[in-house]
């Protein structure tokens, strides 16, 4: 099998049409039943149910696929490198909203400096959608709140963090001398979306408690929850780091929950067959230099 083989099959899965296929790769159909045929050939399976005029992929057919793109993705990661090893070389980092917030913007700023040929891009999104770009080879490595969840991924804790009870001036519980979990029960709350590290940690912390609380307003920034916050939509949990840079700007309050530390780490991820070229490992000791100046 070549990696031609691997293109065609792709490209076949994907639209689910051997013309379709031809029509995408400017080829022959016959050109691509023949390929499909080599393969199924070579192996003694069958890649695609044909039925009623289309083609339906079988559990064998998913399981080259997943080889296939991981393949595909990894020679065209390695074409790029190579083709502009000797000319400015980026990476593409992802992170969460509070790493993206906080701790990256410094760190890229450095790393720019002292690194003049290479550039950074970033994505700031939550943590589910960092690993699936991480996955298919859209971003070099990413800094996450929370575990990762897929075995393809290696990660490993870099920074510290706290999440710490939000609310604006004037609310009841900054008249209360203490605050327990118990006293959250039915308040509304200003979240994250789902699929963040930061929700997902406070929804178990809760659901370990027995404790329910109301979704007023779901957000994907910091700024839309702190904002709301401070005009008393709700009370919200968020790194101590982004609560600390907000309240001299923000009419808000942090409230310490005496029954409850939630201390969590920012993780560095990264495919467990990524290639870490020079950059990604200068990259790397950059955050191993942040992470002992804040122990």
């Amino acid at each position: 099998m070549t990696f031609r083989h691997l293109k065609i099959f792709i490209a076949v899965a994907q639209t689910g049409s051997m013309s379709a296929a031809a029509r995408e790769l400017y080829i022959a159909q016959p050109t691509v039943s023949q390929v499909i045929a080599e393969i199924e050939n070579e192996y003694g399976i069958r890649l695609f149910e044909r039925l009623s005029r289309r083609l339906y992929i079988t559990r064998e057919g998913r399981q080259l696929l997943d080889y296939a793109r991981h393949i595909t993705a990894l020679f065209e990661e390695m074409e790029r490198d190579l083709h502009y090893a000797s000319r400015n070389r980026t990476l593409r980092v992802g992170a969460t909203i509070t790493v993206g917030s906080c701790v990256l913007p410094a760190l890229v700023a450095r790393f720019e400096a002292e690194n003049p040929s290479d550039t950074v891009e970033v994505l700031v999104d939550n943590t589910r959608v960092i690993e699936e770009k991480i996955l298919s080879s859209e971003l070099d490595f990413g800094l996450v709140e929370g575990d990762v969840t897929e075995p393809d991924l290696l990660s490993r804790p870099v920074l510290r963090d706290e999440l710490v009870l939000i609310c604006a001036e004037g609310h009841p519980f900054c008249s209360r001398t203490q605050i327990t979990m118990a006293d959250l029960e039915g308040e509304p709350f200003v979240l994250r979306e789902p699929g963040s590290g930061t929700r997902e940690q406070f929804e178990a912390e809760l659901e370990h408690r027995g404790i329910h609380v109301r979704a007023k307003w779901v957000c994907h920034s910091a700024d839309s929850i702190l904002e709301a916050v401070a005009w008393g939509q709700g009370l919200s949990v968020i790194s101590r780091r982004l609560a600390e840079q907000a309240l001299p700007i923000k009419k808000l309050r942090i409230l310490p929950i005496q029954d409850a530390e939630l201390s969590r780490t920012f993780n560095l991820v990264y495919h467990r067959n990524k290639f870490l070229s020079e950059p990604i490992q200068a990259f790397f000791q950059l955050l191993s230099e942040e992470a002992e100046r804040n122990r």
